[in-house]
């Protein structure tokens, strides 16, 4: 079911020292840098080898605690798979919840999440 992994996001304390980290420290390429004015967030995509992988985010006070969706640390991490919603049918009928499918309004790709035991969130994201 899972082919490779999508993207990883990572929402920050400190914009500019997280990016120099990733982009001089450990020598990630820049693919796109947006800042959301309606968020007051920025977002860095990174390359990593032939294609991006790091989305790396910055919220205004992020809350501490990491189960909350939008703390400082992992934000989640996404599965590439052909088809969502059979995705979504095969780990449903595994006894595991499924939000929604939605679809991504820059992408109009299908995705939607599920949570780990530790309340991790995990995306499934169509190719």
């Amino acid at each position: 079911m899972f082919r490779r992994i999508h993207h990883i996001a990572i929402i920050c304390s400190d914009y500019a020292k997280s990016k120099r980290f990733y982009v001089e420290t450990l020598g990630f390429e820049v693919v796109r840098e947006i800042y959301r004015e309606e968020r007051k967030s920025f977002k860095l995509d990174l390359k990593v080898g032939a294609t991006y992988q790091i989305e790396l985010f910055s919220f205004p006070s992020p809350p501490a605690r990491v189960s909350a969706p939008e703390a400082c640390g992992l934000r989640h991490i996404a599965f590439e798979v052909e088809n969502v919603e059979d995705a979504a049918q095969e780990l449903r009928a595994k006894g595991i919840k499924v939000e929604p499918i939605r679809v991504d309004e820059l992408t109009n790709k299908r995705f939607t999440f599920f949570r780990d035991p530790d309340n991790l969130p995990i995306e499934i994201y169509e190719e």
